[in-house]
């Protein structure tokens, strides 16, 4: 007498759409940090395990900066497109009834 066993497909998932899925679970869940000033005293204080950063992002800088936080205190990096599509990801934007994003603010970093 067994139970018939549930069959359960798994659906393989892009970096970038298990990117998006974490990071709505941090924001979900406040563990999300979003633009350069946050971020950068959340990876001061090595409190960080992941950090996105947007490839075009405009100063240097800023780059230079996050990157070097991340490889100090031993973040892994990861690389975004843009800086929209990073900002679509942290919930900053609105929804219309369709559930597509309008009003996109950007993001250059987020943790």
């Amino acid at each position: 007498d067994e139970a018939p066993q549930e069959v359960v497909e798994v659906q393989e998932m892009s970096v970038l759409d298990a990117l998006k899925e974490v990071l709505k679970k941090a924001l979900i869940h406040d563990g999300l940090k979003r633009g350069l000033h946050e971020c950068a005293k959340v990876l001061d204080r090595r409190a960080a395990r992941l950090c996105c950063l947007a490839q075009d992002c405009e100063n240097p800088e800023y780059i230079k900066l996050v990157r070097a936080l991340c490889e100090e205190g031993g973040v892994h990096l990861i690389m975004v497109d843009s800086r929209e599509q990073l900002g679509e990801w942290c919930g900053l934007c609105k929804l219309d009834m369709d559930g597509n994003a309008t009003k996109v603010v950007a993001c250059s970093c987020a943790v």
